[in-house]
């Protein structure tokens, strides 16, 4: 059964007999989850209840295990994103949905997957628009991009623009106007955050990218310098692009409806 994702999808499902009562009372509530085997349980009540559909970490799972997941939740809800996938993992994910007939777009540089049953995701409005410093941080920021792409949002990018050559970035900022949120990526000593909610009207969200090296390298650098700004910016962890991209969209949405 396909999940539902809004009240009046729910009750004109009922109404048509395509649900039962019990399952529309489930999914109203946002309670609803698919189980696989003894293997895993499956949040298809997320998006009612949060506005964020249920995400799969491929990270650290064993590939046919991924795979079964993935498959069951595409089959209940007509999409299925994962994040961090190996290419070894997104090569079997491939396999599994040619036999079974699925669409999978699998963006090797953020390293997400996007099995679907061909339908586009949800045009839910809002604009969300993504920075790096570096080209280094790009991994992550296009992690963040799929996220937000996959919940209905319109993203843009300006990529390389960070304050180690600081020209870069004005016109990228012209480039961006009118966008409803901002995230901004950046590794060593994560500068370019704070300097762009100097400069713009709009929330922005920094990500610490685990780049640099020696004392305090790998992002640690970058949080802190982040969490010590003296702009107004929300912070998320070190190379944390699913949870930037996921709260830029739910702030685009709000931003779209006002």
């Amino acid at each position: 059964m396909t999940a539902e994702k809004s009240l009046k999808e729910v009750l004109a499902a009922y109404a048509a007999g395509r649900i039962s009562l019990e399952d529309a009372t489930e999914t109203i509530a946002g309670l609803r989850v698919e189980r696989v085997g003894e293997l895993a349980r499956i949040d298809l009540g997320r998006e009612v209840r949060c506005g964020i559909p249920e995400v799969v970490l491929a990270e650290g799972k064993d590939t046919a295990d991924l795979v079964s997941i993935m498959e069951r939740h595409c089959s209940a809800a007509g999409r299925c994103l994962a994040t961090r996938v190996s290419p070894a993992q997104a090569e079997a994910i491939g396999i599994a949905a040619d036999a079974a007939g699925l669409t999978v777009r699998y963006e090797e540089r953020g390293r997400t997957v996007v099995l679907s049953n061909g339908e586009p995701p949800q045009h839910r409005g809002g604009i969300v628009s993504i920075l790096t410093a570096g080209t280094a941080d790009i991994r992550v920021a296009e992690e963040a991009r799929v996220v937000a792409e996959e919940m209905g949002c319109e993203v843009r990018t300006a990529y390389d623009v960070g304050a180690a050559g600081v020209h870069r970035l004005f016109p990228a900022l012209k480039d961006l106007a009118g966008s409803h949120v901002y995230v901004v990526c950046a590794g060593r000593e994560g500068t370019l955050p704070a300097v762009v909610a100097g400069l713009v009207d709009r929330p922005v969200i920094g990500v610490p990218v685990s780049t640099g090296y020696g004392y305090m390298g790998a992002g640690a650098a970058a949080l802190a310098s982040m969490l010590q700004s003296c702009a107004v910016l929300t912070v998320v962890n070190i190379d944390a692009g699913f949870v930037a991209g996921a709260h830029a969209a739910q702030i685009a949405h709000l931003a779209e409806r006002a």
